[in-house]
């Protein structure tokens, strides 16, 4: 019979990780197939060419899922939130998505996001203490 022991890492390693990671992604693979993962990265550069902000994306399940999103307070208010998400819809419909998905916090942008289109889902309250985490998502 096997048996394993509860270890707490104060410290864990990326080793670790994949230790946890390997086996779920190979159980996963096997009850949906593959899973069609790529990341997506849409860049806004100063004219110096250097990286200001964008968006992170990462396909997979046939969703868009948009892991990070920033413009610099100094371009805001000019429509590259706008512009991005846009951008990140036309490539999510190109690899024929069903949707983009996301989280935002209570004190970032959750009205840009309702203004673009996106509904909420779900919330996470005191995420943290007196604010909320949200999920928004675009079926197409």
């Amino acid at each position: 019979m096997p048996s394993a022991i509860i270890t707490i890492l104060d410290n864990p390693s990326d080793e670790d990780h994949r230790a946890i990671l390997n086996p779920l992604l190979a159980f996963n693979d096997a009850q949906t197939g593959d899973d069609g993962y790529e990341q997506i990265a849409i860049m806004l550069k100063n004219e110096a060419g250097n990286a200001v902000g964008g968006l992170w994306a990462k396909l997979y399940y046939d969703w868009l899922f948009v892991e990070l999103l920033f413009v610099p307070e100094n371009l805001r208010g000019e429509d590259f939130g706008t512009r991005l998400l846009t951008q990140a819809e036309q490539i999510a419909r190109q690899k024929t998505c069903i949707g983009i998905w996301l989280d935002t916090f209570s004190f970032q942008a959750p009205g840009f996001y309702e203004k673009n289109g996106y509904e909420r889902f779900g919330a996470l309250k005191d995420y943290p203490k007196g604010r909320e985490r949200i999920f928004f998502r675009k079926v197409f």
